[in-house]
């Protein structure tokens, strides 16, 4: 295992854990309603998809430990790139300086990444 393996594990626990402080102070601010999302009545099916897009990251964190580097590299590259698209997407919609604080945050973890497995060779 190299270093860079465990530079792009920290860097998707890192992402983790910023998008798990945004749902807590979410719910300790009262911004969030449960079974909502924006007034919209949340589906178990989007319940399904949200967990879904929240595990890739834990998957991340596996994968750029065991994985081969040429594999691992584009993996993390492709993926924090979606990451990336999907958060400069929803960047608006968040109210919240704190929320958008965080999804700032996300985003250079999100170039880190990026930075970090371009660089790996």
């Amino acid at each position: 295992m190299s270093e860079i393996q465990i530079r792009l594990s920290v860097l998707w626990i890192c992402l983790m854990l910023t998008y798990l402080l945004g749902d807590v102070l979410r719910i300790f601010s009262g911004d969030f309603q449960a079974g909502q999302i924006g007034g919209m009545q949340v589906s178990q099916n989007m319940y399904l998809g949200m967990a879904v897009l929240m595990v890739i990251p834990i998957v991340m964190v596996y994968l750029s430990l065991t994985l081969n580097s040429p594999v691992i590299r584009w993996a993390n590259i492709v993926v924090a790139v979606l990451f990336l698209g999907f958060n400069l997407v929803g960047l608006p919609t968040y109210p919240s300086a704190y929320d958008r604080f965080l999804i700032v945050v996300g985003l250079v973890f999100n170039v880190l990444t990026i930075w970090t497995a371009w660089k790996w060779v």
